[in-house]
């Protein structure tokens, strides 16, 4: 007896993919041999069996109703010969859907993800391509200057970043700043613009002791060295006369233990956290022996984690004049949330609410490296594209997987599978509203990683002198090509971490985030990023035409874009384009 069944054919399940609550579905098992009995087990929040039906030769299906909330739906198969002899057929070993595995035992289920059907995501995501700014490192409108004296303010712009830290914060402590700052980001509007820039994504611009910003010291000010109130105003104000939107970093799970919740160092008016059990932040954090032992992110003692149920805190943060609902007014078009996935799933559908409230285009970005549809955190699966949390998450398996391919560690067979897993799984407003990024702030520039040198093996200052050789480079520089092209292909906002398009060099943090090489970019890259994202708002067909996806061999990748007979796209709008094909196949150079 063999048994048949692939999640990503019609003939096996009608309809594919994510699917509305309420909706029906079909679902066939293919049986070659005698079978006595074929049972459909489904899974949500509690188990049901279904006979299925024999509805042709060597075919069983049954039609299950889906619950009408949002839910995440499991099921596989059980079939029995007339010997008593049992199989079980359920998700692939690797757990990407499509063919499925036949198991001796119960087996890991095939997911069926159901969404509310009144959610959409904003369509500025599915059109728009971002840009990524590390603030301190982009351009400076003029030599910073600073009171403090734990600071080093960098005057060759074009200096390696400092990489030791002080002992005490390890990593975390980052006190070299280079002066980015706001006025410099909108002296440089005309050339994003020109880019074909239409979303700016800052990472953290409040207030905090180190360049990273990420251990947020005031969340109501802008860091003194990035500049003022009024310079955000007019960042927001220019840069939607050019229709560009400008979206912040939220860092809600932790603060900065030099912060005015905190207050460890006396350097904030008032009593925080630290001084005093009767200030008015005790309760954020978690104290174990007061008050030099505290629940800290990744055990990073500058960086206190907050307790997201503390109710003062969820105020502060949600609250109809809290910090969430502030900068949406003040000018940003939404929120990416750091560590998205370290946020209970009652803040982040409080922090929805709060920004929809003020402004119902705004967006929830969040930072998750998985399938977001399943992710596993803290021991219980999270989904967060069901249309009450977040509105998108950053693709970094996709990323994961397109730098596996170009780099020879794996084939066009995974990738393939790989970008049809996520397809099945994301509902369709989610799917064509991804950040499909290419290279971030967390990790070695994407140029290095094309061609497999991140110089984690070195000590910290050696591993900063690295630069390419010149055949590595150009290899690397052809390789990003290919991989940008792929990525204009695919649903999703094609993102730009900076400098990526000047042909930026760095190991990783923190010499993934050296200043921009203004006057010495790589031109010809520059032009040919420019180029493709100029192709990319040109073809509506790119943003939102239908998508498939399949390989030639292991070294070929093949991806259509087209509309249905009446011309219409993957949304039901009329659409003036011809289809598009990409064939790309990768270099057969092995490092």
């Amino acid at each position: 007896m063999e048994l048949y069944h692939n999640s990503q054919d019609l003939s096996c399940r009608a309809p594919l993919g994510a699917l509305p609550f309420g909706s029906n579905v079909r679902l066939r098992l293919f049986v070659s041999g005698k079978a006595h009995q074929v049972t459909l087990r489904t899974w949500n929040g509690g188990e049901k069996t279904y006979p299925m039906i024999k509805c042709s030769l060597g075919c069983y299906e049954a039609t299950v109703a889906l619950d009408e909330h949002p839910h995440i739906f499991w099921y596989d198969f059980h079939a029995q010969d007339e010997r008593g002899r049992r199989l079980y057929l359920g998700n692939a070993y690797d757990g990407l859907g499509g063919v499925g595995a036949v198991y001796q035992d119960t087996p890991p289920s095939f997911q069926i993800t159901v969404y509310d059907p009144a959610w959409d995501t904003p369509h500025y995501l599915r059109q728009g391509i971002m840009y990524q700014i590390f603030p301190d490192r982009f351009y400076r409108s003029k030599m910073p200057v600073s009171n403090r004296d734990d600071v080093y303010l960098q005057e060759d712009w074009h200096a390696l970043p400092f990489p030791y830290g002080d002992g005490k914060e390890g990593s975390n402590a980052a006190k070299d700043f280079f002066g980015g700052n706001l006025q410099g980001i909108i002296l440089k509007l005309p050339y994003l613009k020109d880019l074909g820039i239409s979303i700016i994504y800052l990472n953290p611009i409040f207030k905090a002791r180190n360049n990273h910003r990420y251990d947020t010291g005031d969340y109501t000010q802008i860091d003194p060295l990035l500049g003022t109130q009024e310079d955000f105003n007019e960042l927001c104000e220019k840069a939607r006369d050019l229709g560009i939107r400008i979206m912040l970093d939220g860092v809600f799970s932790h603060t900065g233990d030099d912060s005015i919740y905190f207050n460890r160092y006396d350097n904030y008016p008032g009593t925080g956290a630290y001084g005093s059990k009767k200030s008015p932040h005790y309760s954020w954090y978690r104290f174990t022996h007061y008050p030099e032992k505290y629940a800290c992110w990744w055990d990073i003692d500058t960086l206190p984690e907050v307790n997201k149920n503390c109710a003062s805190f969820r105020k502060f943060i949600l609250g109809d004049k809290g910090i969430a609902r502030l900068w949406i007014k003040r000018g940003a078009i939404g929120w990416r949330l750091d560590v998205a996935d370290e946020l209970p799933m009652s803040f982040l559908r409080e922090l929805r609410q709060a920004v929809q409230t003020q402004d119902p285009d705004a967006t929830l970005l969040g930072e998750v490296w998985e399938d977001a549809s399943n992710k596993m955190a803290y021991g219980k699966m999270r989904s967060y594209c069901l249309g009450d949390t977040l509105d998108t998450v950053m693709n970094y398996p996709l990323r994961a997987a397109l730098i596996s391919f170009f780099t020879h560690q794996s084939d066009a067979c995974q990738l393939v599978r790989v970008i049809r897993s996520l397809q099945e799984n994301y509902p369709k407003p989610f799917f064509y509203s991804l950040m499909n990024l290419m290279g971030s702030h967390d990790r070695a520039r994407i140029l290095n990683l094309l061609v497999k040198k991140d110089y984690s093996e070195m000590p910290p200052l050696e591993r900063g002198l690295q630069k390419l050789a010149p055949d590595l480079l150009e290899l690397a520089i052809e390789r990003l090509k290919k991989m940008l092209t792929v990525i204009l292909a695919m649903p999703g906002m094609p993102s730009l971490y900076y400098g990526d398009e000047a042909g930026m060099q760095g190991a990783a943090d923190p010499y993934n985030r050296a200043g921009f090489p203004w006057e010495h970019e790589h031109t010809d890259l520059t032009e040919f990023f420019k180029e493709a994202f100029h192709l990319r708002n040109s073809r509506p067909i790119l943003r939102t035409g239908f998508f498939d996806i399949s390989y030639e061999g292991k070294d070929t990748l093949v991806i259509y874009r087209s509309l249905d007979d009446n011309g219409l796209d993957a949304f039901g709008a009329a659409t003036l384009d011809k289809p598009y094909m990409l064939r790309i196949s990768r270099d057969g150079i092995l490092l």
